[in-house]
């Protein structure tokens, strides 16, 4: 899905959202020059893998947030994780380093992407700011609503206190 069919998606699943559109960043750092409606809402993401590249893992944090990979791993059992490369981006979500986003699950026709987001996203006001699977701007969700939509695309999804 492109920027445009992912807004046209919001739409047709009735789901509340609200767009700010700003010029490409392809970091934190780069977003934090952007002028966000909901400060503290936007999210980070790690795409990662395991050593033998039979799980993939995307992992979605508030922004300010670091993510220690060799805890996750202890904490969800898994093999050692590193990131995964552009070219695996591209062929199982169709994204480019910079527009990691969980909106790009629902390009993973076959959910072998499973999804782990924190819980802080749950903390007033209950918002999540992700990319429209494009850099070019920001979509706001409720954190419930993101949840609900990929459960229903059918991938595995976690909310899970990440430290």
């Amino acid at each position: 899905m492109n920027k445009n069919e992912v807004y046209r998606f919001l739409d047709q699943k009735q789901v509340w959202h609200q767009i700010t559109e700003h010029a490409a960043v392809y970091n934190m750092e780069q977003l934090e020059q952007v002028c966000l409606p909901y400060p503290g809402c936007d999210a980070k993401n790690l795409f990662v893998r395991d050593d033998k590249r039979r799980n993939y893992y995307l992992i979605t944090v508030k922004g300010d947030k670091r993510v220690n990979l060799k805890d996750f791993r202890r904490k969800q059992g898994t093999k050692p994780l590193t990131f995964a490369s552009p070219e695996e981006l591209d062929t199982l979500l169709g994204l480019i380093p910079g527009a990691v986003t969980p909106l790009g699950l629902l390009d993973d026709t076959e959910c072998r992407v499973a999804f782990f987001i924190d819980r802080d996203f749950w903390q007033e006001p209950g918002l999540i700011g992700v990319h429209p699977n494009d850099n070019t701007a920001t979509v706001w969700l409720k954190a419930d609503d993101l949840v609900a939509l990929l459960r229903e695309h059918g991938n595995p999804v976690q909310v899970v206190d990440l430290d």
